[in-house]
């Protein structure tokens, strides 16, 4: 999905030079947007008077504020024609900003069932399982389903393996990924907890792109500072 939508018309006349200043560098940030923290970093204006420009601007519909999961405390701010990137947002795993983990664990549920109902399952199968079953009332992606399935790898609900091209892989290319239930969990059975399933990241379909020091991270992530905490 193209994030720039149609680019509203010429900043009017009404605006002030300080109100340009601000949108300018808003706008250059295009759909990773930026806080009013970072603004005041790059900005030589006072901050309450950024603080005003910005109240402005959104009243003139030419910036809104939007959710970053990584900063929920601070405000940020995107240009009008931009829709927030999903490193901001979380992406479809997150509703206003937090984490739907009954969303998440519906889905692992019913990726667990197309695994356990096909023996042996690529992801290309089980995605187009999950498609067909309706279960999601968006069309989930490859990755997404990626994402749902590694999140169950971690639980050690799953185990990954490679196709010998013989047996029960004789219709899987030799060499694939694929996935087979571990355990002995039969349908309506409870869960084998594993070594993640109570930290945050074990519910947490990002955590393939989770590292110390990049956008997605356990040093920004505010369910992991409150795991520790409790």
């Amino acid at each position: 999905m193209n994030a720039k939508r149609k680019r509203p018309d010429t900043v009017s006349d009404s605006v002030t030079e300080q109100e340009r200043i601000v949108h300018e560098v808003i706008r250059s940030k295009q759909d990773m947007g930026i806080s009013q923290q970072d603004m005041k970093r790059e900005i030589n204006l006072h901050s309450n008077l950024i603080a005003k420009c910005i109240k402005s601007l959104v009243s003139k519909n030419l910036i809104k504020e939007v959710k970053n999961i990584h900063s929920r405390r601070q405000k940020h701010y995107m240009s009008v024609e931009f829709e927030p990137s999903n490193e901001i947002t979380g992406g479809a795993w997150y509703v206003e900003g937090s984490l739907d983990k009954e969303y998440i664990n519906v889905l692992k549920e019913q990726c667990w069932r197309k695994i356990y109902g096909l023996k042996v399952a690529t992801l290309e199968g089980i995605a187009d399982a999950i498609k067909r079953s309706n279960v999601s009332q968006i069309e989930l992606s490859k990755q997404q389903v990626e994402e749902i399935v590694k999140a169950l790898v971690l639980d050690n609900e799953v185990m990954e393996v490679r196709s010998t091209g013989t047996g029960e892989f004789a219709s899987i290319p030799v060499g694939k990924a694929c996935y087979k239930c571990a355990g002995k969990r039969g349908y309506g059975g409870e869960p084998k907890l594993g070594a993640l399933a109570s930290v945050p990241c074990g519910v947490c379909p990002q955590i393939s792109r989770c590292t110390p020091d990049g956008i997605i991270s356990p040093i920004t992530c505010e369910y992991y500072k409150k795991w520790l905490e409790f």
